[in-house]
């Protein structure tokens, strides 16, 4: 069956070190949308950290596809119309927030373009916010601004506190929100049964495609459900192990042009 739709993580696997595409990768990219390929980018950030990304692929012309947030909202890039998203539900806000405060650790959520947060000089904000484009908003009280709908929270520290406050969390609300680690120092917080896997899923669906006809890239933890759900997994050279044990296929390094290669390779591009 020929593949249709490439899932193609971010950070890690279609960037390199220093968050760029290199020119022969978005050649590659280009030529193959114009042979009918879809592209969906499907990244753990906000959507306004993909759009420069999502805008150079051209895929508001060739009819691609958004997954931000790691799987809680899809965008159809072609029209801007958001297709599906599930949100946090915010009741759960106040224990995120406490846990925080007792961790020495910081929280934000985002709104458009802006980060949400009591702490903008903390450095991992900082990181998190010039990594996306995001302009940070501090507030005196966060669970007060949050009043409008929220697809993730993300909880920054030191890895060892991070770790400590994983535990807690996941232990205390396990089956109620989907927590995870993005980085040792991004904590990721979003609704129940999101990840990358499900929300393909739902896009397969609404394109009517088979999962035998999509091929996921990735390099990521959170990136493991796509490479197991896809028709084809491809991890990238520099993964964890952990990940490389669920590949079909191991591509050269995101500083190799590893994306450009496989999808040269696989849809016979060359």
């Amino acid at each position: 069956m020929k593949y249709k739709l490439l899932a193609i993580d971010l950070d890690g696997t279609l960037t390199d070190s220093n968050k760029q595409i290199s020119p022969r990768t978005l050649s590659v990219l280009l030529h193959a949308q114009r042979c009918g390929t879809k592209i969906v980018i499907a990244s753990g950030r906000p959507t306004h950290g993909i759009a420069p990304i999502a805008n150079l692929l051209r895929l508001n012309e060739f009819g691609g596809y958004v997954l931000s947030f790691n799987g809680g909202e899809i965008t159809n890039w072609q029209t801007g119309d958001i297709i599906w998203q599930k949100e946090v539900n915010k009741s759960y806000l106040p224990y995120l927030y406490e846990s925080t405060r007792k961790h020495h650790l910081a929280i934000e959520t985002f709104n458009g373009q802006y980060a949400i947060t009591e702490t903008p000089n903390d450095k991992y904000i900082q990181r998190q916010a010039a990594i996306n484009n995001l302009t940070i908003t501090c507030v005196p009280d966060f669970l007060e601004a949050v009043n409008f709908s929220i697809i993730k929270c993300l909880i920054v520290g030191e890895s060892e506190k991070l770790e400590v406050a994983e535990k807690e969390l996941q232990e205390k609300l396990q089956g109620e929100l989907g927590i995870f680690r993005s980085e040792p120092y991004f904590l990721e917080i979003v609704a129940k049964d999101i990840d990358k896997a499900r929300s393909l899923c739902v896009l397969l669906q609404h394109l009517k495609l088979q999962r035998e006809e999509l091929i996921a890239i990735g390099d990521g933890y959170n990136d493991i459900s796509m490479i197991r759900y896809a028709g084809l997994g491809v991890v990238m050279e520099n993964a964890m192990e952990v990940v490389k044990r669920e590949a079909d296929i191991i591509a050269p390094s995101n500083d190799n042009e590893g994306v450009a290669k496989i999808v040269e390779q696989l849809f016979n591009l060359t």
